[in-house]
């Protein structure tokens, strides 16, 4: 026997807190992924170099921010840069400058490309996706490993 899954308005939604947090899309919560030391590191990584360099870009980064991005729709972005004269509001409606999503090992490309077309529709103007893993070319010596690169310039 199927169940109907129970619709969440957008403001028990708000009021509720969730360890970790989830995003909400057309009434229904949606788990992300999360919590591997790769994901942690470079989501770290990425905003502590933001806010090293906070005054010379005038931005503002913060980690696992709520954006409202539609009036039944709140995505959790791994780390949102937002313009430094940006309002200051706790769940963010304002499009940020940009919207980094980082990839884990159990992430999928249909719901991360949903995730980041929600960014778009709000109007957000960079969207960065990151995937911390090594990067390769089958049957040649190409390869990319960001973990390498980010532990390099760090």
């Amino acid at each position: 026997m199927a169940t109907t899954p129970t619709l969440l308005s957008i403001e028990e939604y708000l009021r509720t807190s969730y360890k970790p947090d989830v995003d909400y899309v057309d009434g229904e919560i949606e788990e992300r992924n999360m919590g591997q030391y790769d994901h942690g590191k470079i989501q770290t990584f990425i905003a502590v170099l933001f806010s090293l360099n906070a005054k010379a870009w005038h931005t503002d980064a913060i980690v696992e921010q709520r954006i409202r991005v539609a009036a039944r729709r709140v995505r959790i972005a791994d780390v949102a840069v937002l313009r430094a004269d940006a309002p200051r509001e706790q769940v963010t409606t304002t499009p940020p400058l940009i919207c980094i999503e980082i990839m884990s090992p159990e992430d999928r490309i249909p719901r991360v490309t949903r995730v980041l077309a929600d960014y778009l529709a709000m109007g957000v103007s960079n969207i960065w996706l990151v995937d911390p893993t090594s990067l390769r070319v089958p049957g040649t010596p190409i390869h990319l490993d960001l973990t390498e690169a980010f532990a390099a310039i760090a």
